[in-house]
Order: C-alpha cells, then sequence, then structure tokens
C-alpha cells in the first residue's frame, strides 16, 4: 500500500466506531434511492412541424449532485466486495472511490435521471407522443459542470378540440338481399370446389369466366411490359400486382378468342419505377381462349364443408354473410361521415414521413376490420390492392380517422383487455371457419394483435357514437360488396415491386466499441 493511500485513508478513516452512524445513513439512502425526490427541471416545447415539438429540458445540478453522492456513498459502504484494489471491503477512502468510479456512476446517474426525466415530462405535460422520441443516450454527457441540457424532437399527435360527438346525425345505408343475390353469393362460395372447363369455340366473356390473355402495357407509347398467356379470371375489378383496373369486367364483356381490348390500369405505389407511381398505363389484352367455372353438385358431403346440411341451410348461411359485409360497408360508410362531421374544424396536416411510418399500421387496421367482417383472405387480398393505390393518401384519412376515435374513446375512458381479445379472436375464427389457435398464430406471426387492439378500442368508440346518433335511412340501389374484385400476379410495369406500406429505412448510427 503506498503512503498517499495511507494518508488519505487516516483522512477519511470508515471503521466500526462510526457503524451505528453508518447504517442511519445507509438506511437514509435506501430510502431515497427507492424513492426519488422530483427532479427540478425546466421544459421548453416548441412546434417545430405538423405534429412534431422539439422540446429542450434542463435538469437542475444539484439533483444530480445529489444522485451521484448516493452512488458513491453506497460503493464505499460496500462491505462485500472489494472496491479498490489495495484496500479491505469497505475500507477506501471516499476520494479515492469517486475518481476510480466517476465514469461507471454518472453513466449509471445519466440513465436514471433521462428515464426520470422523460417519466415527469410524460406527466406534467400533454404531449401524445406517437412513438418514443429521438435520443441516442450515448450522446448525452454529464457536464463536469452546471445543469444537465439535453432536447429532442417527438411526433405528436394533432391538437383538437372535439365538438359534440352525441347525437350526430347520420345516413343509415339500407339494403334488402334479393335471391338473386343469394344466388350469386353461392356461385361464389362453390366456386372454389369447381371445375374450369373450355366455354366453346365461339363463347363470348362473362362475369365470372377464365380467360387466357398476352398483355403488352404501354407510358406515352412505351412498351413497359409484355406478359404472354396469362390466366385472369374475370371479375368488375382487377387488382394487378401494381395497378387496379376499376372497369375490367365492362371491357372484357362480350370479347371471343382472338379479339383485342384496351383498359386502362392505375399504377399504386408499389410499381417498380418510382416515378410512374399514380400514373394511368394502357394495356392492350388479346384473348387466347375463354374459359368458364363448372359449379359442384350441391352433395350431402359438400354441404358438410360448409357446416350445413341443406341446400336451405347453406341459404341461411349465405344470407348471414351478406348481412355481414352490408354492416361492414354501413361501418366504413359511419366512419366516414363522423370524420367529416368532427374533422371539420381541426384541418390537420400530417407530414409524409409520418404518414410513411404509419401506413403499414393503418393498412393492418383496415384488413384487420375486413377480417373482422368474415371476409376471405382472396378478397382480401384483392381489396387491399386497391387500398395499396395512393398509399399516402388512404394512409391520411386513416390516421386522422383514428386520431379522432382515439380521443373519443380517451375521453369516454374507452379500453380492451386480453380477455377482449380472446373473444375477438373466437369471433373472427368462427366467422372465417377457422380454429381461433389458428387464427390466433397468423396474428401473432404477422405482428397484427395490436392492430386488432386498436381495431377492437374504435369499434367500440364507433358504437358508443351510433348508440346516440340520429339516422335517416338510405336505401342502395347494391352494396358495395357486390362489386367484385380479382387478383393477379401480374404486372403492369416490369421489375421488382416494392411494399407501399413499408417503414422508410432508418439511418443507421455507429455504435461505439466497448
Amino acid at each position: 500500500m503506498t503512503d498517499e493511500n495511507n494518508v488519505e485513508n487516516q483522512e477519511n478513516p470508515v471503521t466500526e466506531d462510526t457503524g451505528a452512524e453508518a447504517a442511519s445513513e445507509s438506511t437514509t439512502a435506501t430510502a431515497t434511492a427507492e424513492a426519488p425526490a422530483k427532479l427540478r427541471q425546466d421544459v421548453e416545447i416548441n412546434d417545430s412541424g405538423p405534429c412534431k415539438k422539439h422540446i429542450k429540458v434542463t435538469v437542475n445540478r444539484e439533483d444530480i449532485d445529489t444522485r451521484i453522492d448516493e452512488k458513491i456513498t453506497e460503493i464505499v459502504r460496500n462491505q462485500e466486495s472489494p472496491t479498490v484494489a489495495g484496500f479491505r471491503p469497505g475500507k477506501a477512502p471516499r476520494r479515492i472511490v469517486e475518481r476510480r468510479y466517476e465514469k461507471e456512476v454518472k453513466g449509471e446517474v445519466r440513465g436514471e435521471v433521462l428515464m426520470a426525466s422523460l417519466e415527469q415530462l410524460a406527466e406534467d405535460y400533454d404531449i401524445a407522443p406517437l412513438a418514443p422520441p429521438n435520443i441516442d443516450p450515448r450522446k448525452i454527457e454529464i457536464p463536469k459542470e452546471g445543469p444537465l441540457v439535453y432536447e429532442f424532437d417527438v411526433e405528436v399527435r394533432p391538437q383538437f378540440d372535439l365538438p359534440n360527438y352525441k347525437g350526430i346525425k347520420l345516413k343509415r345505408q339500407t339494403y334488402s338481399f334479393t335471391d338473386a343475390d343469394v344466388d350469386k353469393e353461392r356461385r361464389r362460395l362453390l366456386e372454389q370446389h369447381g371445375q374450369i372447363v373450355p366455354k366453346g369455340d365461339d363463347a363470348t366473356v362473362e362475369i365470372g369466366d377464365y380467360i387466357t390473355v398476352d398483355l403488352i402495357s404501354r407510358v406515352d407509347g412505351k412498351v413497359m411490359n409484355e406478359v404472354k398467356e396469362a390466366q385472369l379470371r374475370v371479375d368488375e375489378r382487377l387488382a394487378l400486382r401494381d395497378g387496379v383496373c376499376e372497369d375490367f369486367g365492362a371491357k372484357l364483356r362480350g370479347a371471343k378468342a382472338g379479339e383485342e381490348r384496351q383498359v386502362e390500369i392505375a399504377l399504386t405505389d408499389a410499381v417498380s419505377d418510382a416515378r410512374l407511381k399514380g400514373r394511368k398505363v394502357d394495356a392492350t389484352l388479346k384473348v387466347l381462349d375463354v374459359k368458364m367455372l363448372r359449379l359442384p353438385e350441391l352433395t350431402e358431403e359438400l354441404l358438410g364443408t360448409f357446416g350445413v346440411q341443406t341446400p336451405e341451410q347453406l341459404d341461411e348461411l349465405i344470407r348471414v354473410v351478406l348481412d355481414r359485409r352490408l354492416e361492414y360497408q354501413q361501418q366504413q360508410s359511419y366512419r366516414r361521415q363522423i370524420l367529416e362531421l368532427i374533422g371539420e374544424s381541426s384541418k390537420w396536416e400530417l407530414p409524409q414521413d409520418l404518414l410513411q411510418r404509419q401506413a403499414r399500421r393503418a393498412f393492418q387496421r383496415r384488413v384487420m376490420e375486413m377480417r373482422s367482417a368474415g371476409m376471405s383472405e382472396e378478397e382480401i387480398s384483392g381489396r387491399s390492392r386497391f387500398l395499396q393505390r395512393d398509399v399516402m393518401r388512404s394512409t391520411a384519412l386513416a390516421l386522422k380517422e383514428h386520431f379522432v376515435l382515439q380521443k373519443i374513446a380517451e375521453v369516454e375512458k374507452i379500453d380492451v383487455n386480453d380477455q377482449d381479445l380472446d373473444d375477438e379472436i373466437y369471433r373472427i375464427a368462427d366467422r372465417s371457419d377457422e380454429s381461433p389457435r389458428r387464427v390466433r398464430a397468423r396474428l401473432e406471426r404477422e405482428d397484427m394483435m395490436e392492430a386488432l387492439a386498436i381495431e377492437l378500442i374504435e369499434r367500440r368508440t364507433l358504437d358508443l357514437i351510433l348508440q346516440n346518433a340520429e339516422y335517416e335511412d338510405e336505401a342502395l340501389t347494391q352494396p358495395d360488396q357486390e362489386s367484385s374484385v380479382g387478383s393477379t400476379e401480374v404486372q403492369t410495369v416490369a421489375g421488382e415491386t416494392s411494399d407501399p406500406t413499408a417503414p422508410p429505412p432508418e439511418e443507421k448510427s455507429e455504435t461505439p466499441a466497448e
């Protein structure tokens, strides 16, 4: 042991004679550590853009020094393990301990102070962040003197006042399904069990037929892609991998083998060339052959696959399915009307980067709504591509709707628990004729459990508004759900497609070597 160490040990003796006093101070320090005093900090909050805040926090230096002192005291009095080489456990002078552990203690205190500071910030200010703040603790250091100052930007929910949302006047869409509607839906259900057969040499194309075509797409006369012998089902609308055709059925109806038809395809945000997003493409389809779907007979075995025993029971099941789809359409109509009425006084501008990051969540909520409505995965796939046609616009609408319903849910204290989620999974399983375990596994695999919770909260919030609304019935000539959507992996533009709901790549930060 050096002379310097001996001198410092004499100046700051830690002996058994001070045990009672040390125990008393240790108890006080432990109590302080368990329930630290509230930090004294000054906070400046300024707008830095739409839905963005710049926050500057100044933490009082005395509060930081108090925590550092507590940490050093704890190390000095540690009787179980050595702290400084050359000294017995608990016998090292305080000044030596401070120098030896300065970096570690400041690092630990920095983390605790930041955590406490952010928690106080959340408690004292109504910021409502949409994502964790972009703070890198490694870049924040406790200065040798003066307060700890840190600042950051954070995305927040838009601030707006809710007008009276009870007693809203809404239009309620009504429709009475006919036998023809039931026949059409029965055909759709039976198609998956049918057989595709030639329709005949002189046959014309009708909705529900299957055609083989050669496709050539052009933009301003330039060929974008050529596809040979593509197999397509003729529905009223067609969702390609990177585009959608709204009037596909109308354009192809009546065509014969050997004839050409022109269609217009609107490119979605999934197109391989970003410069073509939203552009209209002229496509020429040469019909090579026409086939039809031969429906199966309603045998006892086939009826059993639908969980019924007679054709009459199947028709009853079909009417239930149709009612669910009408209910889904009504819910979407209510959402649009409520957003228009409540959102009129709140004009929000949502930043583009926020929309890009939230696109996947907004898309997942829409998919979750369709699954809750009992739609098949094939139908969801087709409709999803129409949602992706203008992903930024659809995300903006979905986010505004979400913010409105979320704020009402907070006011009305509407929430969900694990049992609510379990019940909803069972409901989805019942409607999709799957096991609850399989539904849950799929949701977890697709990372959609959070989307399910949000969708359930929004639905309950919507139910509250609807219970207090005034209605005016509006008869429909035909529900939107009856506009059939076909999907294909054919691309309008050659090249790798992108996921329009994928968040933008994050900047990689270098991690310092330890």
